[in-house]
């Protein structure tokens, strides 16, 4: 197993409700390296983000923001916050399969 992840390289992530309906999940880095690491074409995609959390990739939005060191995904929940069948209300531990999610290197 690679040691180069994102919970690896980034200094801090974590995911929070965009609304009712949808995830977002920020992934800051302290330097231009591990940002240019994680920002990298095929790192974090909206195709290996639809594969982690069983979502559609043409619903899941990247967002690279250099000046920041920050990229920024977004997709929707998979349930509807606080509906019965939510176990995460927040979605604060939404997070933690992108934490594991590799980085190839280049």
């Amino acid at each position: 197993m690679s040691d180069r992840t994102v919970g690896a390289l980034a200094q801090l992530v974590r995911a929070k409700n965009a609304g009712p309906f949808w995830l977002t999940i920020d992934v800051f880095c302290a330097d231009d390296d591990a940002y240019h690491a994680l920002a990298a074409p095929g790192v974090i995609t909206p195709q290996r983000i639809a594969d982690l959390y069983a979502v559609d990739a043409a619903s899941v939005g990247v967002f690279r923001l250099p000046e920041l060191r920050v990229v920024k995904v977004s997709f929707p929940r998979r349930v509807v916050q606080g509906s019965p069948s939510d176990r995460d209300m927040h979605g604060g531990q939404q997070h933690v399969p992108l934490t594991s999610l590799t980085v190839d290197a280049s």
